[in-house]
Formats: structure tokens, C-alpha cells, sequence
């Protein structure tokens, strides 16, 4: 029987609680509100005051938390009790450049740390489905490894660079939130047009907006801007989207517009709307990237 601790028992981290119990692990938890620690004490959890004392004798210490301060805010709490050999794996979705530094200190500190933010809801966490992706030192994660596959459906390990999972976290949120939010925004142009909402979804049983992303995606991120689709005309079918809503709110079309009205002063009108992501293509091929 293993011994893991858990911080942080939100709707994710129950989840992860619940399967992990599931599989014969003695999992003790902490949450900073109480209850939310206490109602897995049903399922087998053991329920810890502090966060020192949840992870006194745990061979690993999940965090599922808000946000970087708060990280840094339940590592220092915790570190009174970890064992020298204990590892962290941190869900936490964070900002790259501070899970870097993070990462580094605690390294320096002795501390064996990973980041492993996921691609998984509370419902998938109790099915062990969905993705954890992972940045830290290989050696850690081998030891890592086999428990991390228990608990999703895929593992992606990315290497020794510290930064890079919570950068394609947000990079994947971002395709995320931002599909979402273009939904929101088919629906507001469906009531300017009183069409329901069901019926404005028939569309994609007509195309796959998977491979518009993924063609278009390559053509823009080589540089390809070559029309096939001027961004001229794909500004005058925003000026009808916007019309078409009209007083309506939009989450994400009138800033489309802003930016392809800078790009078209720029002399781009002529050129495919992919455009509008010259300036970021442009910065990583300076790069090297």
C-alpha cells in the first residue's frame, strides 16, 4: 500500500482522491476549507489539520490548487513534514515562468518536484481517463512513472525543461476556452438571425472544425499566408457577424476585428486572415522556433 497525500480536495482533487482510494492507496488529505477535506474521510482518507501533517510519511504529495501564490503559500506550509525522498507532483495549472523558478529553487533546496498539470475533469479523474502532462527531471519521473499511468489515460512526459507542461496547459486551455467561447459567439449570432441554438450546431455535422484547425493551423505557424481566404473578406464577414448580433453581447468577434483591422493598416489586407498571427510566428522564428 502506498502512502500519498493529497492538498486540495475541490471537485479535481476529490476525484483524484476517490480513484486513488479505489486502488488500495492510504491517501491522506488537506484542504484549506475543511468540509471538502472531511467528505472523503467516507471513502478511506485520512484527514489531516495541517499541510505538514498530511504529508508527514507520504511517498508522494499531490497539489491540485488555484494558482501559483497559492502553491508557494502550501509548499512552505508542507516542507515541516516531507520526507527527503518524497516527491511532489503539482496539478496546479500555473504560469510558465514561475513554474520555472519554482522548479529551480526547490531543486536547489533538495526538493524533488514535478509538474504535472492535467487534461482531465472530476469525473474523468475518478475513471483514470484523460491526460497528465509532465516537465521535471527524468530520473524523478521514472519514479514517478508507473503511479502517474494508474491515474490517466495518458502520460506526456516533456522532458527536463521545467516550464514546458504548464506552457502547453495554457496553450491547450486556450483552445479550450477560446472554442467555447466562439460557440457562445455562433449562438448570439443564431438569435440575430432567430435560429436555435441546436439547429446552429447542425453545421458541424456538415464540417469538421478539427481539420480547419489543424490545416490552417500548419499554414500559419510555417508562415504561410498565401490567400485562400483574404483577410479583406474575412473582415467584412465579422462587419456582418457584428451587425447580425447586433446590441448583443460577444465573447470573442469584436477582438478578432481589432486585430484584423491592425493587421489590414499594416498593408496585409491581401493576404489569408491567418495573418493575424504574423507577429507571433515572426517572434518564434527569431527564436529558433
Amino acid at each position: 500500500m502506498t502512502a500519498i497525500a493529497y492538498l486540495g480536495t475541490g471537485l479535481l482533487g476529490s476525484g483524484f482522491v476517490e480513484a486513488a482510494l479505489s486502488r488500495g492507496d492510504s491517501v491522506t488529505v488537506w484542504n484549506r476549507t475543511r468540509d471538502k477535506a472531511t467528505a472523503l474521510a467516507p471513502f478511506g482518507a485520512t484527514v489531516a489539520d495541517t499541510p505538514a501533517a498530511a504529508v508527514r510519511g507520504a511517498e508522494r504529495v499531490h497539489l491540485v490548487l488555484k494558482d501559483d501564490a497559492v502553491v508557494e503559500e502550501i509548499i512552505a506550509a508542507l516542507r515541516p513534514g516531507l520526507a527527503p525522498d518524497a516527491i511532489i507532483c503539482d496539478h496546479t495549472t500555473t504560469q510558465p515562468a514561475l513554474t520555472a523558478e519554482r522548479a529551480a529553487r526547490l531543486a536547489a533546496e533538495g526538493v524533488h518536484y514535478l509538474h504535472c498539470p492535467v487534461f482531465i475533469g472530476p469525473a474523468a479523474a475518478r475513471q483514470a481517463q484523460g491526460i497528465i502532462m509532465v516537465s521535471g527531471p527524468q530520473p524523478v519521473y521514472a519514479r514517478v512513472q508507473a503511479a502517474l499511468e494508474q491515474q490517466a489515460q495518458k502520460v506526456v512526459y516533456w522532458g527536463d525543461r521545467t516550464d514546458l507542461a504548464a506552457a502547453y496547459k495554457l496553450m491547450g486551455n486556450a483552445f479550450i476556452i477560446g472554442l467555447g467561447a466562439l460557440i457562445s459567439d455562433v449562438f448570439t449570432i443564431a438569435a440575430g438571425s432567430d435560429v436555435s441554438a441546436p439547429d446552429a450546431l447542425k453545421l458541424l455535422e456538415f464540417f469538421n472544425p478539427g481539420t480547419i484547425l489543424q490545416n490552417r493551423g500548419r499554414k500559419m505557424s510555417d508562415g504561410d499566408f498565401a490567400a485562400s481566404f483574404e483577410l479583406v473578406m474575412a473582415r467584412k464577414d465579422i462587419r456582418l457577424m457584428l451587425e447580425t448580433a447586433g446590441a448583443r453581447p460577444l465573447a470573442t468577434i469584436p477582438g478578432i476585428a481589432a486585430r484584423m483591422d491592425a493587421v489590414i493598416a499594416q498593408g496585409h489586407g491581401q493576404d489569408d486572415f491567418g495573418v493575424i498571427a504574423r507577429d507571433a510566428v515572426a517572434e518564434l522564428a527569431a527564436r529558433g522556433r
